[in-house]
């Protein structure tokens, strides 16, 4: 009897695996979890090429494997940042967007620009007077050449902006209204 049992499962199991393999056409063949058709001319599977899929091949996934920070969040939408000099600088350093502009995971998920709408602001946002203390946070003027920067240093209403020499960061024209 306890034979019996362990026959009828063991058959049933074969026949279930049996089962998943002709539910797939003769003329399609699994490769790498892509079903592929095959070529009516040579019967191999047309394979897509060598590279690996975008998702796998998007600079920013290669970036934090680098040890580069991953600031593939905010690509989606700013993709001209990608290669912005200040951006780029302070990835290389593993600094992405959300140490200057915090996680703005609302910010980040609101697409409503898009249809018209107003948007949400990132967490941090600098009015121009604010741009210069915030960098001269991390970068101190003991550290910065003096001469090139001496209009920054000059006061805290300077005219000059870190952001008028560094990169093109600052945006010229905002055309979004925050909520």
């Amino acid at each position: 009897m306890k034979y019996n049992l362990f026959l009828i499962a063991t058959a049933v199991l074969v026949l279930a695996s049996a089962g998943c393999e002709q539910g797939r056409s003769d003329n399609e063949t699994q490769t790498e979890s892509v079903t592929v058709k095959k070529s009516a001319k040579n019967e191999k599977p047309l394979l897509l090429d060598d590279e690996p899929l975008l998702l796998l091949n998007d600079p920013a996934a290669s970036q934090a494997d680098a040890g580069m920070a991953d600031n593939s969040r905010c690509f989606v939408c700013h993709i001209n940042y990608v290669q912005e000099e200040i951006a780029v600088i302070h990835a290389k350093q593993d600094m992405g967007c959300n140490h200057c502009h915090g996680e703005s995971d609302e910010h980040i998920a609101d697409e409503s620009w898009a249809s018209g709408g107003n948007g949400t602001a990132p967490d941090k946002i600098y009015a121009k007077d604010k741009v210069n203390p915030f960098c001269l946070g991390c970068h101190s003027k003991d550290k910065l050449p003096e001469e090139p920067h001496k209009p920054v240093f000059a006061d805290s209403n300077s005219k000059k902006h870190c952001t008028d020499c560094h990169g093109d960061h600052l945006l010229k024209e905002r055309k979004t209204k925050w909520k």
